[in-house]
């Protein structure tokens, strides 16, 4: 008996499932003239997918391809106006422009265009709008300087850099005098109501811009005086004659009109306040020319022999002492000279002829100082000068 298995249908083993038969290749028939004249027909396109053709995703395209256009328009036109925000302007030389108050942006972009300082209002106006700047530009006179830029021009404007201008107070001018340069100044505005009392307005040099009140610049003065004085009151010598601020302030005035040197001023200081020590008359000539202008200015002439014995309340040569207020607005200089003189003994001084005075301690020495002076005067050859006689207590010149 035969133990292998039969055969299966295939040939092979029992249970091992059909063997794959080879299939003889079909040959390709080669095609007719008529069939390869023919066009190949190509399968059609797949058709897109309905979600890609849903209207939101057609609209986010839409918005996307929109906000992408955007953005790189922006880009473009910020890079372009920062160039032009940048960029040299148009401005041939230097120039003072005046922006008057109230203006917007628009009409503070055309005053600079037909002034010559820009030629792209545009750019100017929306630098500001961007810088959010509109409520920071300042009205004023700014002074641009040759082909300024529009960044420039907008932070002049920003930082409110307006054109200073100066009013100088001259030492020992009268407060009459000083309200009328202040009328006289164009750059200034309003009027002033009174006139400040004598001695009140320190004189120095005061910056403000175009169009500032007068009587903003009267208050200054008067607040720059009151400053100083009180500084120069606190380091006073202890042993002065005078018991009041104001009364250290009319000595002050009478040594500012007195002297233009400053290194004579402690001196000038110490001869009247020794004067006033010993009960002398003080004997200034200022005193005299203020008692007969009222402060309003020079006498224009020498002062006659008759106008130095008229009584007048200013007149030291008639009254005893200190006159009744100062007789002009002195500087810090001469302040502090009637604050702290000069410890000399001396009781006169007269003119040298070169600008300067001579001092002496006694009036001999005072008279030959006076007959040095009457010969540089007249320009001859100086005789021996007599004997001196006793000066007489109230004489000073």
């Amino acid at each position: 008996m035969n133990s292998n298995p039969p055969p299966n249908g295939n040939g092979g083993p029992l249970g091992a499932g059909p063997v794959p038969v080879p299939q003889p290749a079909v040959a390709k028939l080669p095609r007719s003239p008529r069939a390869a004249l023919e066009p190949v027909r190509v399968p059609p396109p797949s058709r897109r997918s309905r979600r890609a053709r849903h209207p939101l995703v057609v609209f986010g395209n839409a918005v996307f391809m929109f906000l992408l256009m955007l953005v790189v328009g922006t880009g473009a036109t910020l890079f372009i106006g920062k160039q032009r925000f940048e960029a040299p302007g148009p401005l041939a030389q230097d120039k003072v422009v005046n922006i008057p108050r109230g203006l917007g942006v628009k009409d503070i972009a055309d005053v600079l265009t037909r002034e010559g300082v820009i030629d792209q209002p545009w750019v100017f106006m929306g630098s500001v709008v961007i810088l959010k700047s509109r409520g920071d530009i300042k009205f004023g006179e700014y002074q641009f300087v040759k082909n300024t830029s529009i960044a420039d021009v907008v932070e002049l404007m920003i930082e409110n850099k307006v054109v200073q201008h100066a009013f100088t107070v001259a030492e020992g001018l009268t407060s009459e005098q000083i309200v009328a340069r202040l009328l006289d100044n164009s750059s200034l505005s309003g009027q002033i109501k009174d006139i400040p009392r004598e001695g009140t307005l320190l004189p120095e040099t005061y910056r403000f811009t175009l169009g500032m009140p007068r009587d903003q610049i009267v208050q200054r003065m008067q607040a720059s005086h009151k400053r100083v004085l009180q500084e120069v009151w606190e380091h006073r010598a202890p042993d002065l004659p005078y018991k009041t601020q104001e009364q250290l302030v009319t000595m002050a005035s009478i040594v500012e009109k007195e002297t233009g040197k400053p290194e004579e001023r402690t001196r000038v200081a110490a001869v009247f306040i020794n004067r006033l020590k010993t009960k002398m008359r003080l004997q200034s000539d200022p005193t005299i020319i203020y008692g007969l202008t009222g402060g309003k200015g020079a006498l224009g002439r020498p002062i006659l022999r008759s106008e130095i014995d008229q009584a007048t309340p200013y007149n030291t040569y008639v009254i005893d002492g200190l006159p009744p207020g100062p007789i002009a607005n002195p500087g810090r200089a001469s302040l502090e000279a009637a604050a702290n003189p000069a410890r000399t003994k001396e009781l006169y001084f007269v003119a040298d002829g070169t600008g300067g005075h001579a001092f002496a301690d006694s009036y001999a020495e005072h008279q030959k100082n006076v007959a040095k002076l009457r010969v540089l005067e007249r320009g001859d050859t100086p005789e021996p000068a007599p004997p001196a006689a006793p000066p007489p207590p109230t004489k000073k010149r």
